[in-house]
Order: structure tokens, then sequence, then C-alpha cells
């Protein structure tokens, strides 16, 4: 089987020579050969710059709490490539795989040869492989689908969800989604489908509005943090964040997330709020213990994950802004007091000088690096785009790595951050677990 599945993973990588193409028009060809399977599905689709995973992640771990069996569909992945595709938390094997690309796979080629309509993308291909998997082989009870990137063309947007989540909206992917705020949210609110609601943590006035406006014009209830839902009451507790959670149905108090971070507790809100609509107008049976011990189960890999104790070092796959804005707040407030060692590699396509002047300004030391990946961006371009005045270029990850830990150790002082590209992360993740 391992010959047929790594033939079959090649085949879908190999689909990324035909790049990101937005448009449904494949999608729905595609779909409509194998009888539409995303018409059987019940669904929650999410969409946003940052925090998607992680609002999956909880409103994943609430629902399995309270009995139900939970599809997800996500990206990137950290651990192995099958986790993009899981139902409650366990990716789809090596042999459901093979089998749906043996299927899929003279759609997708009659797809590229017989229509106007050119050749599937590896992500519109994974996302039918995907939603295939959940209508016919696993049949869970709920589907939580992320978006690629965007909403309004991504190829994802062919669910009619029971309801949207759009987590927040920030820089990335501009050459596709927009230069303004108010083109990428115009983009991602193209997934608010007519007459089911949509819960937004967007909080820029300008996003907030357009996603007023294109939820007004389908007739699609809102809610939004700080309006219809909110917390209060928000503090540090044993290092668990503890907040209350209050919306137009329910008020939640003392409620405790072992992610780390205040835009973790966001998140959390996002995912409460999506929860209780699916409560109150879908009948679903979730009480509040069950609320509450999902919270506290909920992980997601990558995100300010410690990965070792000697020294203390976290990743956190911060790959835009406002991943770094957000890791620098986390960092402030949990770690005050501490030299801040980082290493750091991203893709060349970012806005590289706007993320490296950040880490500058709340590192005590930068290390920039790189690793094997065609779009990666080389450490000595990182490091000339940096002004931090102690700053250094290890051109191999894992040396860099290793020496800062000494460094570190032999000291006696400060913590280890390593971020960066997802892609890194997911590599790094690997090395320290192994190595640890």
């Amino acid at each position: 089987m391992n010959n047929e599945y790594n033939e079959a993973l090649q085949w879908l990588n190999s689909r990324t020579t035909f790049g990101i193409k937005p448009g449904l028009e494949r999608m729905n060809f595609m779909l409509e050969q194998l009888g539409h399977p995303e018409r059987r599905l019940k669904t929650v689709h999410v969409a946003g710059t940052n925090g998607k995973g992680s609002t999956v992640s909880f409103m994943r771990h609430i629902l399995q709490e309270a009995g139900y069996v939970v599809g997800t569909f996500t990206s990137p992945y950290i651990k192995s490539f099958n986790e993009r595709i899981s139902v409650d938390g366990i990716p789809i094997s090596d042999e459901d795989f093979v089998e749906l690309v043996k299927k899929i796979k003279p759609i997708v080629e009659t797809c590229g040869e017989a229509t106007e309509y050119g050749a599937p993308t590896e992500f519109e291909v994974l996302t039918v492989i995907a939603l295939e998997y959940f209508a016919k082989v696993a049949v869970p009870y709920i589907s939580l689908i992320e978006t690629g990137l965007g909403g309004r063309l991504d190829s994802t947007n062919v669910i009619i969800p029971l309801v949207s989540v759009i987590t927040n909206i920030g820089q990335d992917h501009m050459n596709i989604l927009g230069n303004t705020v108010e083109e990428i949210t115009t983009e991602k609110a193209g997934i608010i489908k007519s007459g089911f609601p949509v819960v937004t943590a967007v909080e820029q006035p300008e996003a907030e509005q357009i996603i007023a406006d294109i939820a007004k014009s389908k007739n699609s209830k809102l809610y939004r943090v700080g309006k219809e839902f909110k917390t209060i009451d928000t503090a540090l507790h044993n290092g668990n964040e503890v907040f209350t959670f209050q919306s137009l149905f329910n008020k939640l108090e003392n409620l405790e997330i072992t992610m780390k971070g205040e835009h973790q507790v966001k998140n959390a809100a996002t995912a409460l709020m999506a929860i209780e609509y699916l409560r109150q107008y879908f009948s679903f049976v979730i009480d509040e213990e069950q609320i509450r011990t999902g919270l506290l189960k909920t992980r997601w890999e990558g995100r300010f994950e410690k990965v070792s104790d000697k020294p203390l070092t976290f990743i956190d796959g911060a790959h835009n802004p406002e991943g770094i804005d957000t890791l620098c707040k986390t960092i402030k407030r949990y770690y005050p007091d501490k030299k801040i060692h980082i290493i750091f590699s991203a893709l060349k396509d970012k806005p590289l000088v706007d993320m490296i002047a950040k880490l500058d300004n709340i590192a005590d030391q930068m290390t920039f690096t790189q690793f094997e990946f065609n779009r990666c961006a080389e450490a000595k371009e990182l490091f000339e785009l940096s002004t931090s005045a102690n700053r250094h270029i290890v051109e191999d990850w894992e040396k860099a790595i290793e020496d800062e830990k000494q460094k570190i150790i032999e000291s006696d002082d400060g913590i280890l951050i390593i971020t960066g590209s997802l892609y890194f992360i997911s590599e790094v993740r690997e090395f320290m677990l192994m190595n640890d």
C-alpha cells in the first residue's frame, strides 16, 4: 500500500503546477460527476486570515465531547498530509486516500482535457476528495470546512453550511485577494449564504461594515464579537486563560482554555457562538459541562506550542503580520521578564519587512535561517531586512536550533521561539519531538 499511497500523493502534489485558479467551475463539474456529495453534508464553513484552525479545533472538541462524530478539512498540515482530512481527529487512512484518488483521477483528467474550465488545481482535487470522503466513506454527523484562502471563489465555497464563520481579516495572499481590507473582506464574506447566519470576530470597522452589508443583503443573521457575543473577565489562572462568554442566548462564566494568548480567547468565543447557534436552531444537544471540557481539551499543534522544557522552547506558525503581532502579544503576556531568542524562516512572497520589524522589536537575539522549499526566502535576505543589533545567519536550521538551545542552557536565561512559515514549523516540530 505504501507504493500506491506514495504514487497517489505524488499525483496529487503534481497538481501544484496548475497554481491557484480562483473559480468554482471546475469544482462544480467534478462534483456533478460524483453526484454532488457536498449536498449530503451538514457543515460549518470557516474563513479568515488567522485563527481558522484554532476555531475549528475548539468546535471539534466541544462537538466530540457531546458525542458527535466530526469531520474536519483543514490546511496546511503539521504532522502528516492525511491530517488535512480527518474524522474525530483521526486522519484519513492511506487506503481510503488511495481508493478516492483512483475514483476521482479520471474525472480530474476529463475536466482538464474535455472542458473549457482547464485543469483542476491541487487544492480543488483535495477538496473534492474530502467532500466525497465525508459524504460516502466516513459519514460524520457534521463537517467543519476551512477555506484555503479567500472565500467567494475558494474551492470549498460549493457547500451550503448551517453557519458560516469569519475569524478575522489581515494582510495575506494580497496578490489574489486584493490590496485593501475592504477588498479582502469582500472575498472572505463570499462564504455567507442566503438565509444562513454568519459569526465573525472581525474588528476593523470598515471590514465589519462590509460583512454586515453582505449579511443584510442575503437575509443572514449576523453575530459579531463585542456586540451579539463577547468575552468579559479575562484573566490568567495557573497558566491558563480564563474568561466569561456572553451571548444573546446565554452566559457561561469561568471558562478555561490551555491554548495560550488572548487571541485564543477570541477564537474560543467565536467557536462558542457558532456552537450556540447549532444548539438553538439545529437542535444540537450539548450541555455546559461538555462545552467546558471540550474547551479545556482543545490543542492546536504549531500554535505557541511548547516543544521543549530545557530550554523552554515554543514553535509558532506566525506566517503573516497579524500572526506576528499575536505572537508578540502572547510572549509579552506570558514571559515579560525573559530574554527572547527567536529563530525565523519564512516564504519570500510574504510582507517580510513588516514581519521582521515586529520581531526585531521584541527579540533580544534574532537568528535567520532557511529550509528546503521552493518558495523559501534565503537566510541572507531575511538578515538584511533586519535592524536588530544582535542578529545572526545560520543557514542550516537544525544547527541554528541546537546552537541557540545550547546558548540559553549555558546562560540559564531566556526562552527560544521558533517561528515563521507553517511549512518550516512542520519540519521543526518533527525534529524537536524526535530529539528532545
